[in-house]
């Protein structure tokens, strides 16, 4: 059966893409086919989808059998407004049967699929979805990449619980950028006491994709 690993974030432009490409390369250096889709893309001007196009040009590179793919395979639902999902389709219901089916496309020649979410856990779909019921309704585990800036604890620990109680099987990862030289001194102690695992991204890709594996 196909491993589906869901990418989702503290909040918006936390290294969500960065983090799925990273991925992506660390699976396909294993062995295994991947294949990746991003659900909702909001922000798409002029037919352009940004993170689709980079998610298929990478994807491309690692499994030939992907080549046919074009950006709105990845992409299936595109909105033009920069917003949460919610506001930028107003509110339109949301298509859960056209997401299956590109996954289910996506599976017939991959061995794992990373699915990429849109902002935060609790960034609204419609009136009946937030982004993290489509992490349950695809029957995924999540990656939920956080921040090491001032205030990484509180988004973190948020997030986390928010996982926890909805019993999303997931794994914690740190998106640590050029300007968070600080986290060390101001946030990693708490983590470190209280015998949290900090996973770097970047650092610590290879041990980050043998636990969502192995979930």
């Amino acid at each position: 059966m196909t491993k589906r690993i869901f990418v989702t974030a503290t909040n918006t432009n936390i290294g969500k893409t960065y983090t799925t490409k990273l991925l992506l390369k660390e699976f396909a250096s294993k062995g295994l086919s991947v294949g990746v889709i991003k659900p909702i893309e909001t922000g798409v001007v002029d037919g352009y989808a940004e993170d689709a196009e980079e998610l298929l040009e990478c994807v491309k590179k690692l499994n030939p059998k992907l080549w046919h793919l074009e950006a709105e395979d990845i992409a299936p639902i595109m909105y033009e407004m920069s917003a949460a999902p919610f506001v930028a389709s107003n509110n339109t219901p949301l298509d859960i049967k056209r997401i299956k089916s590109k996954i289910k496309e996506l599976e017939a020649c991959c061995d794992i699929i990373v699915i990429e979410g849109a902002g935060g856990l609790y960034v609204p779909i419609d009136e009946e979805y937030m982004m993290i019921d489509l992490i349950q309704k695809l029957d995924a585990v999540a990656l939920l990449v956080t921040h090491c800036s001032l205030g990484c604890i509180n988004d973190t620990l948020l997030s986390k619980k928010a996982l926890e109680d909805k019993k999303i099987k997931h794994v914690i990862a740190f998106n640590s950028k050029e300007d968070d030289e600080s986290f060390v001194r101001v946030s990693e102690p708490y983590f470190l006491k209280t015998d949290f695992k900090v996973l770097k991204v970047g650092r610590d890709i290879d041990i980050i994709c043998d636990v969502l594996y192995n979930l």
